[in-house]
């Protein structure tokens, strides 16, 4: 069984979170596409809402059914707590390639909007997150 994630912050290939978290444990990583916004946080990650921008990213294909439940922690999500309670949750959605055709589903994490504008979220107009030099 294969789980499939779409990241965007610093789970994707080259940043910091993908080596320690996904690195070795994917079977693939393809630039991908998904509906949101996505905002810069001043704490140093980003978060994406629900919307209709595209936000680019990558489809991560796992082989180890048990990683969801690590990058939950990571991403400080407990379904069994209230969704206010959690920074981010988690939910499928239709991941694209680069041409626009669908990808089926995959998980994703997204923020609660109140809690991106509570923290200062700046949107990302080119819906491409880089720790050095988002495009705000």
């Amino acid at each position: 069984m294969s789980i499939r994630v779409f990241v965007y912050g610093t789970l994707k290939p080259g940043e910091v979170n993908y080596q320690c978290y996904c690195e070795g444990k994917g079977v693939a990583a393809q630039p991908a596409i998904a509906l949101g916004q996505l905002f810069d946080l001043p704490i140093g990650y980003p978060a994406m809402i629900p919307g209709n921008n595209q936000v680019r990213g990558f489809l991560l294909t796992f082989t180890e059914p048990t990683l969801l439940t690590v990058l939950d922690k990571l991403e400080d999500y407990n379904p069994q707590r209230n969704p206010e309670d959690n920074e981010y949750y988690r939910q499928q959605v239709t991941i694209y390639d680069l041409a626009n055709q669908s990808l089926g589903e995959a998980w994703i994490y997204l923020m609660q909007p109140e809690r991106v504008q509570r923290l200062g979220g700046k949107l990302i107009s080119s819906g491409w997150w880089s720790p050095m030099k988002s495009e705000l």
